[in-house]
């Protein structure tokens, strides 16, 4: 549940003998994550929704090779305690180095809902359970390619983009916004207040209306 709400906290994320529940994968795409269960550990259908979830992170990695890494295991023959066998999980985990500028952000407001994800963020009050937002960057241009919200910030510093250039925000054929984004102490000091991060402090934000 909470990988895929807080991927941006996050360098990679295991879990072990369960499942997610109805929670979904789809904000997943920038933390590597591992979901292990025993073969035998039947009860609420975990060996069976483990492997769909191995199938569900296979098919999002092939349709997007730069992100959703997994290591998903059943281990034939073992029950719910898999006798440390999940323990292959720690070394995977710590080869993973956290992104918290990366180039595409795949964001699922869940039942807990944030209005802030990576460089994305909300107007406060517009955050609904279920909206689904797709953005990526290149360089000094930012393609909108999902966002079912009124108004979608996007926040900005110098080791995502030259910010002593123009930058260019663009939904489909529409250019959305393009020019100069001024950095400024407020920003920082916002953006440092909400998340007490400093590898998630920006300078400057652009709100656009996809």
């Amino acid at each position: 549940q909470l990988a895929p709400r807080m991927s941006d906290w996050f360098a990679a994320a295991a879990m072990s003998a369960g499942h997610p529940n109805e929670t979904q994968p789809f904000g997943l795409r920038n933390v590597p994550f591992a979901l292990q269960v025993g073969g035998a550990d039947s009860a609420y259908n975990r060996n069976r929704i483990a492997a769909e979830w191995g199938d569900k992170l296979r098919q999002l990695h092939e349709a997007d090779p730069g992100g959703y890494l997994n290591l998903v295991k059943v281990h034939e023959g073992l029950p719910h305690w898999m006798g440390m066998a999940d323990r292959i999980a720690i070394p995977w985990m710590e080869s993973h180095v956290r992104n918290p500028f990366p180039d595409r952000v795949a964001w699922r407001q869940d039942d807990v809902l944030h209005e802030q994800f990576y460089w994305l963020a909300l107007p406060g009050g517009s955050a609904k359970a279920g909206q689904e937002f797709l953005v990526e960057r290149k360089g000094q241009r930012f393609n909108i390619l999902r966002s079912p919200a009124p108004a979608l910030r996007l926040r900005l510093n110098d080791d995502m983009a030259n910010l002593d250039q123009p930058i260019e925000v663009v939904s489909g054929e529409r250019s959305l916004f393009k020019g100069h984004v001024q950095r400024t102490v407020a920003t920082l000091a916002q953006t440092l207040q909400a998340r007490s991060d400093r590898r998630l402090m920006f300078a400057a934000e652009v709100e656009v209306r996809p």
